[in-house]
């Protein structure tokens, strides 16, 4: 039986630590460190204490993790959304519905004040929307944290509640919808 490529790159690296390093994105609390230090200040940096929601998707959970924390110390309460996928079965590359999924060791549950389910075919109509109406080319899990934060807009609005709502754009479109290399089709 063929070992899986993610189980032998650990085998190589526990085999010889000085020689290779495995940045395990799941379990590395550099991870959410980078957003803790990078994210969450340019957000607040840039909007201050206009900003009152931060909706974001989780699937290493770094940026959730690492830009709530920061955003939580901040002086003004902030509400942080963490949107996933509303199935198991789900075609938002990226996202991870937690139920379902191995949990990422950088993940903390008690984070969130809010898990936003958001279908596939939400993510796939919103990333068609922004590249239709906005001339944004961007990916399907990117169409879910934009389909989310306007959900959480809407609430608002409907609540008649002021307020800032900041999403991550976190994929390009090119990744999901141009041909890759292999999908090439040639003419003889």
């Amino acid at each position: 039986m063929r070992q899986k490529p993610e189980v032998l790159a650990r085998e190589i690296v526990a085999k010889d630590p000085d020689k290779y390093f495995y940045p395990d994105q799941y379990s590395n609390p550099s991870n959410p460190k980078a957003h803790y230090l990078g994210t969450g200040v340019e957000i607040l940096d840039a909007l201050g204490d206009r900003i009152t929601h931060f909706v974001t998707g989780i699937g290493t959970t770094g940026t959730m993790m690492g830009t709530t924390r920061r955003l939580k110390e901040h002086t003004r309460p902030i509400r942080c959304i963490a949107v996933e996928p509303s199935e198991a079965l789900h075609g938002l590359e990226g996202l991870k519905h937690m139920e379902s999924s191995l949990v990422p060791a950088i993940y903390d549950p008690g984070l969130p004040d809010e898990i936003m389910p958001v279908g596939t075919e939400e993510g796939w109509d919103m990333a068609d929307r922004l590249a239709r109406e906005e001339g944004l080319h961007v990916g399907h899990s990117a169409g879910a944290h934009v389909y989310a934060a306007l959900k959480v807009a809407e609430r608002l609005h409907r609540e008649q509640q002021g307020g800032c709502v900041v999403t991550i754009v976190p994929d390009r479109g090119d990744r999901y919808f141009a041909p890759m290399k292999w999908e090439r089709r040639y003419t003889w």
